[in-house]
């Protein structure tokens, strides 16, 4: 019995024992994780990764590469840049050629279509025989053929006498009183003016009705 008493005491000592071990052991309730943590193998792979990419961006053999694959783009971009201020040299000459070839025969249209004219001046001036009233007749069929021609120009003469007096398109050199036309009627043209389409060349010199 005694024995047996001994035994029981000895498993109750170890039992209150393994209790107080398990009291003292802190229990934090945080466990590192498996995915979180970094060991050693991980931190080595970063430095392999990172020393391998130092030793390629060193490498003399790959920064020759690079320098020649470099060298051959600017030369194409240059080669590209002399093409264009070329072409643009070539297009300002053409330009300038053409305004200059414009401008040095803008009026040829006009002189062909007045050449006639000079025909016309040339006959009349050359006959013999002519009498006034002929040479008169010639005349004004050479005026309404100059006045056709420019005509075709956009060229009008502007209305005057028995119009209003227009500043824009009358010059007033003379005032008269009159009882038979209202004020600012043109009575008399003294010059007379032209339009060029719709812009007046020449005002017309007038006399105006001022009462």
């Amino acid at each position: 019995m005694e024995k047996e008493k001994l035994n029981a005491d000895r498993i109750d000592a170890q039992n209150k024992t393994g209790s107080a071990v398990e009291e003292e052991s802190p229990d934090n309730g945080m466990e590192e994780s498996p995915d979180t943590a970094a060991g050693p193998g991980d931190e080595a792979a970063d430095a392999v990764d990172t020393g391998g990419d130092n030793a390629i961006e060193n490498d003399p053999a790959v920064l020759r590469e690079l320098l020649v694959e470099q060298t051959k783009r600017a030369d194409e971009n240059y080669d590209r840049l002399i093409r264009l201020q070329a072409d643009y040299d070539n297009f300002r000459r053409r330009t300038r050629q053409e305004k200059e070839e414009i401008y040095k025969y803008a009026s040829e249209r006009l002189i062909t279509a007045m050449l006639p004219f000079l025909d016309n001046f040339d006959l009349a001036l050359s006959a013999e025989g002519n009498t006034v009233e002929s040479f008169k007749s010639g005349m004004e069929m050479i005026h309404k053929q100059l006045l056709d021609v420019l005509a075709g120009e956009g060229f009008a003469e502007i209305p005057a006498v028995g119009e209003q007096f227009d500043p824009t398109r009358h010059e007033a050199v003379q005032r008269a009183e009159s009882t038979e036309h209202p004020d600012n009627t043109i009575v008399e043209e003294f010059r007379r003016g032209y339009f060029l389409n719709d812009k007046v060349i020449r005002a017309s010199m007038v006399k105006v009705v001022k009462s």
